[in-house]
């Protein structure tokens, strides 16, 4: 390329780039090899070699890059990897941008971008850039477009200093808005000049008003120390602090402090201005205003105060839904265990009605036999204490049968009492205290007695057989705060509280308290039901207990019940009846064979007539088929289509109603609400006697209730 040599030495050429362009291998492009290259094409490259101004032509239709040496530093690291390569390689993160300019000039159009953004990866990292573009068409030799000149002007420089110019110009107008607002709304209260170096502070007539000071003597000057005596005492170190700061740095200076009024008390001011120094970096001036910002600050003052109560607020509620969390995991695994136990309970009542009933007609066929006695007497005994932690595990399950009635707490102490003392001991001293007007509640007696009985026998316990046990009760109106998280409504309730001063439980222990079966005490010296048995009976009757205990401190339990608005109950004495038999004709339903046979004999001996079905369709098929019956001894639980309930319609439809006496080892919830026995509904739970069963038989054929109530 003789150009290229002729040109190599010309004032303002790049040597460097005419080098490049010279040797490069071009054969590989449409350009070809650069001895073919046409007039037009020379004349292009020695113009952009020529110019001071990074130019860049794009060759052809793929836009082969040659630059000048301006050009190749604009290009950084890029090059000379951009020489000879088609743009939208060299530049492919603006590839769409190019393509567009190579194909509007090789169209004959020019194009001209001034400050256009673009993003490129320039030393291995992308960088925003801005730049004035002009493009134009290069010229082949057959006059028609071939190339692009681009002519690229960087103007990211410019471009950035105008957008700070355009934020210190927005800064200054929103400072100046915000001052204007100040001298407008009367909030300045003062101008100041500090003369650094002879230490006089000099101010205008509102700021002589605003630090007390004659004006005289405002306009001719104070030394700093008399001018700040007004600041509160509480401040004076902190602005001290702010203004050596400002005085040995320069620069702006910023402070809120308060100060004294003549009328009595203080104010907040903020002191804004600006430290001044000379040409050997001293401070000399120090100019700037004061203005009232007191109601800004009281605002502050009550917002954080707002603050500091929300955030406790929060926290409480953070507090007590975590309790209610842990109540409620509680709650539903307590509820997990007795749907269990009440299933276990049940299965176990008909096991124990099954070996009750052979023993009591093993006992009255060997009734002349001692030691069949003993032995028979022996069993019957571990069956009722059996039926008796059955009765525990079903109270805990909630699927114990209640009678409740409406009672005080005094009414129920009065029978409880004397039996409590008698199971305690000598050594236990109770202190008892009643309401003068105690509120009703609706309480099953009888478990409210035994639940009464448990706590004061755990107490005993705690005490080691010594001490005073504390029984109140309360009349208590419960807030929604209180009840929150409890299982309660906020109402009127009746408190019973049972407490003792004994060795009290670690958290551990308290938080299994409840669960059925355990116990922290020695074995055989307790089953673990009691307070489980408790729960599910406080539970059961619409109630919330509430257990609290400390090691070394004893602890309190706490029963809340609704209050009731009902008459009080009456209470009866028992009366003693003699167990008869009769001739009636019973139907006996019972899934059980081993329970239904020992149930039929119990039954013939008693001189009655008996049919049996194992369950109800049975029952239903023989009623149907015109088998006429004085009673329905039925089951509640029993697989098949046709219910107890079922039996129970069709007997109270019947003229006159034939009278169901049911039995079970737990109702499943079945044929009472919430397990509680309406007046009609009549049950004999397992396992029964033979004179439980005589007797209940003989009430129901005497006294016929109407099948299941309201169903």
């Amino acid at each position: 390329m003789d150009f290229l040599a002729h040109n190599h030495g010309c004032s303002g050429w790049s040597s460097e780039m005419a080098e490049r362009i010279r040797t490069y291998d071009w054969s590989h492009t449409d350009l070809g090899a650069i001895s073919d290259w046409g007039r037009s094409l020379r004349t292009a490259v020695q113009f952009l070699l020529a110019s001071p101004l990074p130019v860049v032509m794009l060759w052809g239709r793929e836009g082969y890059m040659i630059y000048n040496d301006a050009y190749s530093l604009f290009a950084g690291a890029r090059h000379p990897y951009l020489l000879g390569k088609a743009v939208e390689m060299g530049w492919p993160e603006v590839a769409e941008f190019n393509r567009n300019v190579v194909d509007t000039c090789l169209a004959g159009g020019t194009l001209t971008y001034f400050s256009e953004g673009l993003v490129l990866l320039r030393n291995g990292r992308p960088e925003d850039v801005w730049m004035d573009l002009y493009y134009s068409p290069v010229a082949g030799d057959d006059e028609a477009p071939a190339g692009v000149m681009a002519i690229v002007v960087e103007t990211t420089a410019h471009v950035l200093s105008e957008r700070g110019r355009q934020v210190a110009e927005q800064g200054y107008r929103a400072a100046d808005e915000r001052l204007q607002l100040a001298l407008n709304a009367g909030s300045l209260l003062g101008c100041f000049v500090w003369d650094i170096t002879g230490n006089r502070v000099s101010g205008d007539e509102r700021f002589a008003r605003t630090f007390s000071h004659p004006l005289e003597l405002s306009q001719d000057g104070l030394p700093i120390e008399v001018v700040t005596e007004v600041v509160h005492p509480d401040d004076l170190e902190r602005l001290n602090l702010l203004i050596n700061a400002a005085t040995q740095q320069g620069g702006p200076f910023r402070a809120e402090y308060r100060i004294s009024r003549p009328e009595g008390g203080y104010i907040w001011v903020l002191a804004s201005g600006r430290c001044e120094l000379d040409e050997h970096g001293q401070p000399f001036r120090f100019p700037g205003v004061i203005v009232d910002i007191h109601e800004q600050k009281m605002a502050e003052q009550a917002l954080i105060a707002l603050s500091r109560t929300l955030e406790q607020r929060v926290a409480q509620e953070v507090r007590a839904r975590s309790a209610a969390e842990d109540q409620l995991r509680q709650s539903q695994k307590l509820e997990a265990i007795g749907g269990l136990t009440g299933g276990i309970a049940h299965d176990f009542n008909n096991l124990l009605q099954v070996i009750a009933g052979n023993l009591y007609l093993l006992a009255r066929q060997e009734a002349n036999n001692p030691v069949v006695q003993k032995r028979v007497n022996a069993a019957i005994t571990a069956v009722d204490r059996g039926a008796k932690l059955s009765s525990q595990l079903l109270a805990f399950a909630r699927r114990q049968p209640l009678t409740p009635a409406v009672y005080t707490l005094p009414a129920l102490h009065e029978g409880l009492g004397e039996l409590l003392q008698r199971a305690l001991g000598e050594t236990i001293h109770l202190e008892v205290q009643m309401p003068v007007e105690p509120w009703s509640l609706r309480v099953d007696r009888n478990q409210l007695e035994n639940a009464v009985l448990n706590l004061a026998l755990n107490a005993r316990d705690a005490m080691g057989g010594e001490g005073t046990i504390w029984i109140s009760g309360e009349n208590r109106v419960l807030d929604g705060e209180f009840c929150r998280g409890k299982e309660l409504h906020p109402g009127d309730h009746v408190c019973l509280t049972v407490t003792d001063a004994g060795s009290g439980m670690a958290a551990d222990v308290l938080s299994r308290a409840f669960e059925p079966f355990f116990t922290t005490k020695a074995q055989g010296h307790g089953t673990g039901l009691g307070l489980s048995m408790v729960f599910g009976f406080v539970k059961q009757s619409g109630g919330f207990i509430d257990l609290t205990s400390r090691v070394g401190q004893g602890t309190r339990v706490q029963m809340f019940f609704p209050r009731s608005h009902a008459p009080q109950a009456q209470v009866h004495a028992p009366v003693d009846e003699a167990v008869t038999g009769g001739s009636e004709t019973l139907l006996v339903v019972e899934d059980d064979a081993l329970v239904r046979n020992a149930a039929v004999e119990l039954l013939q001996q008693l001189g009655y007539q008996v049919h049996e079905a194992a369950n109800g369709d049975e029952a239903m098929a023989l009623l149907r088929g015109g088998l006429e019956v004085d009673l329905i001894f039925t089951d509640v639980v029993m697989p098949g289509v046709i219910k107890s309930t079922d039996l129970a319609h069709w007997a109270r439809a019947c003229t006159p109603p034939v009278p169901v006496l049911f039995t079970s080892g737990h109702t499943r919830d079945l044929i009472a609400e919430n397990n509680e026995w309406g007046a009609e509904i009549l049950l004999l739970s397992k396992p029964y006697s033979p004179e439980a069963l005589a007797s209940r038989v003989r009430e129901a054929l005497t006294e016929p209730r109407q099948g299941v109530g309201s169903t």
